[in-house]
């Protein structure tokens, strides 16, 4: 693992840290008001300053890291559960099957993620819940596209060919040969997309469509925070610097289990 990857591990570890440990070592409860500190900026009693209701910001990012990481996570695992079996069906079978998978992959795609997910979370309503599923639905393509790919190129293997000879069935061909010669590749683009996810559900908190408050949300503290830039600019860098600090953390890991897990790499650099 080179510097990059290490880097990458190290900002992944503190924002997961964070997230798990901030009931307990967040200064503040993440919905008190101080309306006699609101807007104050950064000081010893508020590291970051507090937003329009006098409430922690420090507090409120690291509650947010929470959210964030779940909705990433989850929609992500989500969209590998969907997107894997179609595409692996659609490699498999080809034919009909490919082609309808395949084309209804390509609708989704024709349209740019962050305005799919708000077309689906604005017919759904906000909320954490229909956040994931609007995140998954629109990262649900790569998982099927990645599969199909790997499967056309495994299913010429010798092994493949053997198992049909012997009259081995379809699934268990799947699940024996295809899942996992193809699981290294599901994870490197598994954190690749866990980084997309996060500023995916950012952007629909930013626009009023994602987590409600006063659930602590980056996207919609960002979005309170522009409200006030002409009064204070410190609102909104806490939460954007959580979520160039994770993404960055996933991207980088992301290359880090590339080098380490994709074999054709480690050919080519010996």
């Amino acid at each position: 693992m080179g510097a990059t990857g290490a880097a990458g591990v190290v900002l992944l570890l503190v924002v997961f840290t964070t997230a798990i440990l901030a009931p307990v070592v967040a200064p503040y409860s993440p919905t008190k008001q101080d309306l006699d500190h609101v807007l104050a900026r950064p000081s010893r009693q508020h590291l970051l300053g507090t937003d329009d209701l006098g409430r922690d910001l420090l507090t409120r990012v690291m509650y947010g890291a929470r959210v964030s990481v779940t909705a990433g996570f989850v929609s992500v695992i989500v969209a590998a559960l969907l997107g894997v079996p179609l595409g692996l069906a659609a490699g498999y079978y080809r034919g009909v099957s490919d082609t309808v998978i395949m084309r209804m992959m390509d609708g989704l795609l024709a349209f740019p993620a962050l305005v799919l997910a708000m077309a689906i979370t604005a017919a759904l309503g906000p909320g954490m819940r229909n956040v994931i599923v609007a995140v998954a639905a629109v990262t649900c393509p790569a998982f099927a596209r990645l599969a199909r790919g790997q499967v056309l190129l495994l299913r010429e293997l010798e092994m493949v060919s053997a198992a049909r000879a012997i009259g081995m069935g379809d699934v268990r061909i799947l699940l024996r040969y295809m899942v996992p010669n193809m699981t290294s590749v599901l994870i490197i683009q598994g954190a690749l997309s866990v980084g997309q996810a996060i500023l995916t559900e950012a952007g629909l908190s930013f626009l009023g469509l994602g987590i409600q408050p006063p659930t602590p949300a980056w996207g919609s503290m960002i979005e309170i925070g522009r409200r006030y830039l002409e009064q204070t600019t410190w609102m909104s860098v806490g939460p954007g610097v959580a979520i160039l600090v994770t993404v960055l953390g996933f991207n980088f890991s992301a290359d880090a289990l590339r080098d380490v897990l994709d074999p054709r790499l480690l050919r080519a650099g010996g």
